[in-house]
């Protein structure tokens, strides 16, 4: 059972962040910006929400135990 649930909650934080990445490279498109700076700013809005996530978790973790 926790093996499901920690499979279920990893794949919902991955679609969450590439919704965020396209997010942000479809505002950075319309904002006027090139393909590679859109793609720059993608990158950086995913790496931020795991970033956010894995720190989230961490700090769960921190206070069960």
């Amino acid at each position: 059972m926790n093996v499901a649930v920690l499979l279920l909650t990893t794949a919902l934080v991955v679609v969450v962040a590439v919704l965020a990445a396209a997010g942000a490279g479809k505002l950075a498109r319309l904002d006027g910006a090139t393909y590679p700076a859109a793609l720059t700013r993608t990158a950086t809005a995913f790496t931020a929400v795991l970033t956010l996530a894995t720190a989230a978790a961490g700090a769960l973790a921190a206070l069960l135990t």
